[in-house]
């Protein structure tokens, strides 16, 4: 389904848990990592669309989550032309995304990456709010950032605060300073893990046949 400008609507899950960390996944037997993503079926609202991907892709249930927030408008990215199945080229142009800010109220243990017969991932793990921004693959930067920007404002208050009461400070400077207890090529059970290196294109960039 795409619109007359040739985007196809999708939305965009950034999942947090206690600590403001994000869900990050690895996508099936490759080494790129993303967000939680998918088309908009016809007939479905953008929180419909959000819900059903969060089970097929995390296999989380609507109570196992809080929606914070949500982008005002569409953000969209287009599609290099070379990664266009040839028969889409000339009037698919890429992807418009509605991005939803996720509470986790559930455990980690309530992840499934098996929920469906079609998996998206087959990995996990927690990440800084910001770290996605330099992984991501680049025609998808702009987007992330506009996303995570307009989103960071409802962040919950986190635990933090304590740790950075040295000097007279009062806090991080900035989400940046926001570090996990564990290190950076940790993954969700706190062993290290494949590096995040740049991801590659979504089945969801490509338009349905």
């Amino acid at each position: 389904m795409l619109d007359r400008e040739g985007f196809r609507p999708n939305v965009g899950i950034v999942l947090l848990n206690s600590r403001n960390q994000v869900f990050w996944g690895k996508r099936l037997r490759t080494h790129s990592w993303q967000f939680p993503q998918g088309g908009i079926k016809y007939g479905e609202s953008p929180e419909q669309a959000m819900f059903r991907e969060l089970h097929e892709e995390v296999g989380l249930l609507p109570d196992h989550v809080k929606i914070l927030a949500r982008t005002r408008d569409w953000l969209r990215y287009e599609v290099p032309e070379h990664y266009i199945r040839k028969d889409a080229r000339g009037h698919y142009r890429g992807q418009k995304q509605i991005w939803f800010l996720l509470k986790l109220l559930g455990r980690d243990s309530d992840m499934n990456l098996r929920a469906t017969d079609h998996p998206e991932f087959d990995a996990w793990r927690w990440n800084d709010y910001w770290v996605p921004l330099d992984v991501v693959i680049e025609f998808k930067r702009g987007v992330y950032q506009l996303a995570l920007t307009e989103l960071a404002r409802f962040l919950p208050k986190t635990n933090y605060h304590n740790r950075y009461l040295r000097g007279g400070s009062r806090g991080p400077r900035d989400d940046h300073d926001l570090q996990s207890d564990l290190p950076d090529d940790a993954d969700a059970s706190g062993l290290p893990g494949p590096h995040a290196g740049p991801e590659d294109l979504s089945l969801d960039d490509l338009p349905a046949r």
